[in-house]
């Protein structure tokens, strides 16, 4: 059961009602309160973006850039070092991308998942020197910042390296060339910001050289690769996320990318309409699909390609391994859930057991590739915090995920004297353990779990923005509230709450009527309202009742035709009383 919270108790009525109100309240409930943060959120300026706007030390960029344009200059062999997730192959496409275009003699290089694990690691060192003997430089995408090892490693080969990466550092940093680090940006913007700055000093020595004084600015280039890398990742679109996600969608629906083009015609979505829902959910699983089971190099040649015919190939394949995916991904959540489950069970059956407030489970089945997805699941299933492992022989891997409030990668770390390693974010994060230790995490990690998580953590809040009356909506709403987009984590849809509203007509909709479709009326003024994965409630509700109803607005695009729709988040019988 869900906690409705209204974070505004102003109450909207049709005499008093003004559009800008509205967008006041629903910034303050977003903490954008002075009049500047105001003007800038309303008015986002790609120029805002810099880096020392996202707290980029300049020391490291400085060093970063020469070391990085040394090596144009001498033709050494440089390695661009990404990850296997949408961010780190966008990352690493861009600065590839950038080099080449300045002449460099530059490969890219993602690690395997199952051979090489994840970041930089001595495997990897090693198998890239395999294949190009004379690197002198990597530089590192969406990784790095906890790879002090394979740098000291690097080190010893006479290899240096550049570490461009937004995770979580611990409390000692690699011994690296340069640093280029922040939490602000997701991997991709990072690497996006590196290459403005490189690109920039490369333009600043040719005026020197023709006694000019103008700076170069291609500051559009590539933002199709950070908006998407951005919502992939899940980093909040507040600040400098959220101007490049809205610039970089605006790049994204004029794409001329081959390979983007083929995966957008691929996947059936109109490229002008794409937005932050067709990224997470549609455009960016077909990018991940190959690092989560096969060679994530496909994916980045998808985005690098400039041959249709090949983006075409490209395209079909990361789709069927996407398929093959979330078939791999249900079938391990449904053994996962039924495990949690069981559990649950014994310990309502055990009067002196306590519910566990940490969800800790693995299973030699699991793939790799999938255990950040079923833990992922397994919080939206429970709303508890979930570790995952897929066990090994001798190592194991594991993936978390976490609710509001709890930073997984911090409870993590409190047991790395039983770790291989850690890495990751507050709210997502991973770790390879020995499997003979498991049993001792476990433990240890339950005991921690329980001090830390509380009833009140553990509780799903629903925040409402505001209640608001059926009449006021309207296309001119609906599009006032678009001011705030794109919506997203930090930024999310205006969820509002109408009551007293009289059920019309219901009915069940989707495969084995999984949704719940409504159509909603009071005094006079009529909606379709839609709740996906709600159909297992209609039981609660019955034709003329009346409910009370939070819901997001949308634009429902059928046949030509246009329509404002009601999204329901949630519903209850109506009552006097106030929530």
């Amino acid at each position: 059961m869900k906690k409705w919270k209204i974070q505004n108790k102003f109450r909207i009525q049709n005499s008093e009602f003004r559009i800008d109100k509205l967008i006041k309240i629903l910034l303050e409930n977003r903490g954008v309160k002075s009049k500047k943060e105001i003007e800038e959120f309303l008015n986002p300026k790609l120029s805002d973006v810099t880096a020392k706007s996202v707290g980029i030390n300049k020391n490291q960029l400085e060093e970063a850039i020469k070391r990085i344009n040394k090596a144009i200059r001498n033709k050494e062999e440089i390695i661009i070092f990404g990850d296997y997730d949408v961010d780190g192959i966008c990352g690493s496409a861009i600065l590839w991308e950038t080099l080449t275009f300045l002449g460099a003699e530059v490969l890219p290089y993602i690690p395997h998942r199952l051979d090489e694990g994840y970041g930089l690691s001595e495997t990897g060192i090693k198998n890239l020197k395999f294949k190009i003997k004379n690197c002198s430089l990597i530089i590192t995408v969406d990784n790095g910042i906890v790879a002090n090892k394979a740098v000291n490693y690097a080190n010893k080969q006479g290899i240096d390296v550049v570490i461009t990466d937004h995770h979580v550092p611990s409390k000692n940093l690699p011994k690296a060339y340069a640093i280029v680090h922040t939490t602000k940006l997701c991997g991709a913007g990072v690497a996006w910001l590196l290459s403005q700055e490189i690109l920039n000093s490369k333009f600043e020595i040719l005026n020197k050289s023709q006694n000019q004084n103008t700076k170069y600015k291609i500051r559009d280039t590539h933002l199709e690769l950070v908006a998407l890398a951005t919502v992939a990742d899940l980093v909040p679109l507040t600040e400098a996320n959220r101007t490049l996600v809205k610039f970089g969608i605006e790049k994204l629906r004029t794409t001329k990318r081959p390979g983007l083009l083929a995966l957008i015609k691929e996947a059936g979505i109109e490229k002008e309409l794409i937005d932050v829902f067709e990224i997470g959910h549609i455009i960016a699983p077909r990018l991940n699909a190959m690092g989560r089971l096969e060679y994530a190099m496909d994916s980045l040649r998808l985005l690098c390609t400039k041959d249709p015919k090949k983006a075409e190939v490209l395209s079909e394949k990361l789709s069927s391994t996407n398929k093959r995916r979330q078939e791999l991904t249900i079938e391990a959540f449904e053994h996962a859930k039924e495990k949690v489950k069981s559990q649950s069970i014994r310990q309502a059956q055990d009067k002196k057991s306590k519910v566990k407030s940490l969800i800790f489970l693995g299973d030699e089945t699991y793939q790799q590739g999938v255990i950040g997805l079923v833990a992922g699941r397994l919080v939206e299933e429970f709303y508890r915090p979930a570790i995952v492992l897929s066990i090994g022989e001798k190592y194991s891997k594991a993936s978390a995920r976490s609710i509001k409030g709890f930073n997984i990668i911090e409870f993590i770390r409190t047991a790395s004297d039983l770790l291989v390693d850690a890495g990751g974010h507050p709210m997502a994060a991973g770790f390879t353990v020995e499997t003979d230790k498991i049993s001792v995490l476990e433990k240890k990690f339950e005991e921690l779990a329980v001090k830390l998580l509380d009833t009140e953590k553990l509780k799903r809040i629903l925040n409402i923005d505001l209640e608001v009356l059926l009449s006021d909506i309207n296309f001119e709403f609906y599009k006032k509230l678009q001011k705030l987009a794109p919506f997203g984590i930090g930024n999310p849809t205006p969820v509002f709450l109408s009551k007293n509203l009289t059920i019309d007509d219901m009915r069940l909709v989707g495969n084995d009527g999984l949704h719940l479709k409504l159509r909603v009326q009071k005094d006079g003024k009529y909606f379709d309202a839609i709740g996906f994965g709600l159909g297992d409630r209609a039981d609660e509700i019955r034709i003329g009742d009346k409910i009370d109803l939070v819901y997001t607005i949308e634009e429902d695009r059928w046949n030509g035709n246009n329509r404002i729709q009601l999204k329901i988040k949630d519903f209850k019988i109506s009552s006097s009383s106030e929530i």
